[in-house]
């Protein structure tokens, strides 16, 4: 059948890739310029399955209000007089209670390991090169107490499917040399071998130009949506603005609704509440001058809230959470915070000084659970919601979406919408 898919990210492009590799007839429309360039542009990097665990657990709370006033906090909840806002807030704290944070974790684990063993398919399928580095990620602690913590989450986890190991200073110097110049001393760290990371962007773009050319997948770059036709119980159309604002109409048998953080409010005038809501996050991406003294294994600062990845010759680093709407402005205070942050472990060899910044609005749930499956109409569906995860989870959740779209039960057990 003829499905549209609505949005070219990472999610939105997988999804096209998937449901075109079904045999359906496949469109994407997408109101930027190209694939890939909104969330999906310039994100950690990372294929962080062992990072599972949602924002929203029992020590959030304190952490939150300890970081009130801090304009370099690694989470940050900028209060506006926005309902949204509050209502997101208010479910945020109930998904921090330990019964909801355990069973969040697993589903999110769950569609993790399944969707890196998707991406590791396609990649061999269609011999894609987007920078891949599959040395796992090594987490760092620089704090006792929290990195108790993370092994007693640990211990938990390794039940469920999660493989993971304990470092100390020496094994972690082993598996990472370049951390040797690092003038922040090491409590110790995780290791997860089977983790990747690349560059996103690149990935998208590349995919897109394969589902065009293997599967005749149609891409229509600058086409907002503007709006949905139909009656009852099914969706008869789109209506597409073109260049000079004019609405014109597109048709199709089923609509794939991909639209990261636009998601809640082109859903809400069809009736379907979703929160959904756009957090800040920052990155810079800086050159690499010395090989020697640059990181070759995608890094975690669990305390610091940073991820470093080398994509090629650069070195990209990204943390920070901001609730504070669709602001996009640039915060040379938290970009600051994390080029500190990242100058310590590697002083040497990266050019900090011609770093390029940038910011994206992770579209997040309160459960960092994303919406995968059918709507309450028949023939739409939705794959949004994947918080810091959307370039880890994109592959198995827009297998599983085509595996939904084309009738069949996906194989995975996960809460997915019916």
């Amino acid at each position: 059948m003829k499905v549209i898919v609505i949005g070219a990210g990472v999610i939105g492009t997988t999804s096209a890739w998937f449901l075109a590799r079904e045999g359906h007839e496949v469109e994407v429309v997408d109101a930027d310029k190209g694939s890939g360039l909104v969330t999906s542009f310039a994100n950690g990097g990372q294929i962080s399955v062992s990072q599972a665990e949602p924002w929203a657990n029992p020590g959030a709370p304190l952490k939150i209000i300890k970081w009130l006033g801090r304009e370099d906090a690694p989470l940050m909840f900028r209060m506006r007089a926005d309902s949204r806002q509050w209502s997101w807030a208010f479910r945020f704290l109930i998904e921090c209670l330990p019964s909801r944070t355990l069973k969040n974790t697993l589903a999110i684990l769950k569609l993790g390991i399944y969707s890196r063993e998707r991406l590791q398919h396609l990649r061999r399928e269609e011999q894609l090169n987007y920078h891949q580095i599959e040395k796992g990620i090594l987490q760092l602690h620089t704090d006792e107490q929290e990195f108790e913590k993370a092994n007693l989450r640990l211990a938990e986890l390794l039940s469920y499917g999660l493989d993971m190991s304990v470092c100390d200073a020496a094994k972690i110097i082993e598996i990472e040399p370049a951390l040797r110049q690092s003038t922040i001393p090491f409590v110790g760290a995780t290791y997860a071998a089977d983790d990747e990371s690349g560059d996103a962007h690149l990935f998208t773009r590349e995919l897109e130009q394969v589902a065009r050319s293997k599967l005749g997948v149609n891409f229509h770059f600058d086409s907002p949506v503007v709006g949905f036709l139909g009656s009852g119980e099914r969706i008869s159309g789109i209506r597409v603005a073109d260049e000079f604002g004019k609405a014109y109409v597109k048709s199709a048998d089923a609509y794939v609704v991909a639209t990261g953080s636009s998601t809640s409010g082109l859903m809400a005038p069809l009736g379907i509440s979703l929160p959904i809501f756009p957090v800040k996050g920052y990155s810079l991406t800086a050159p690499i001058l010395d090989e020697a003294l640059a990181p070759t294994v995608c890094l975690t600062d669990e305390n610091g809230k940073i991820a470093m990845s080398r994509l090629g010759d650069q070195l990209r680093m990204a943390g920070t959470a901001e609730l504070n709407g669709f602001d996009l402005s640039i915060n040379d205070a938290r970009c600051k915070g994390i080029l500190d942050r990242a100058r310590r472990f590697f002083p040497e060899g990266i050019g900090y000084d011609e770093s390029r910044p940038w910011a994206g609005l992770r579209p997040t749930t309160p459960s960092n659970i994303p919406y995968i499956g059918r709507t309450k109409y028949s023939n739409l569906f939705l794959n949004a919601g994947h918080g810091t995860l959307g370039w880890t989870l994109s592959c198995g959740s827009s297998a599983a979406l085509a595996d939904i779209v084309s009738g069949r039960r996906p194989d995975l057990d996960f809460p997915f919408l019916s």
